[in-house]
């Protein structure tokens, strides 16, 4: 489903991707996704880092 309306967003915007950010509520949502993807994503990163500098 979600796939058929963003199909759908993008026919009527003519490809254009920027519909996604123009609209308040579609930037609010995309930013609070990667925020919480880099909330994710962020320890993984960091304890990978740590295991690179470690001296043995």
């Amino acid at each position: 489903m979600m796939e058929e309306n963003l199909r759908r967003a993008l026919l009527l915007s003519r490809g254009d991707w920027t519909v996604f950010i123009t609209r308040p509520i579609s930037a609010g949502l995309l930013a609070a996704a990667l925020l919480l993807l880099v909330i994710v994503l962020l320890p993984a990163v960091k304890s990978k880092r740590e295991e690179a500098f470690v001296e043995e």
